[in-house]
């Protein structure tokens, strides 16, 4: 999992890439490949 200040960059590199929240922190997740993972941080 990557830790970046923009999860915008992160969102656009997969078409099933999905931003949610979580406690508080927004994650970028991706289920048909769980390589593409990022927090915002």
């Amino acid at each position: 999992m990557k830790v970046v200040n923009s999860l915008k960059s992160m969102k656009t590199r997969h078409k099933n890439c999905r931003v949610i929240r979580r406690k508080g922190r927004v994650y970028v997740i991706n289920k048909t490949n769980p390589r593409f993972k990022a927090r915002q941080g």
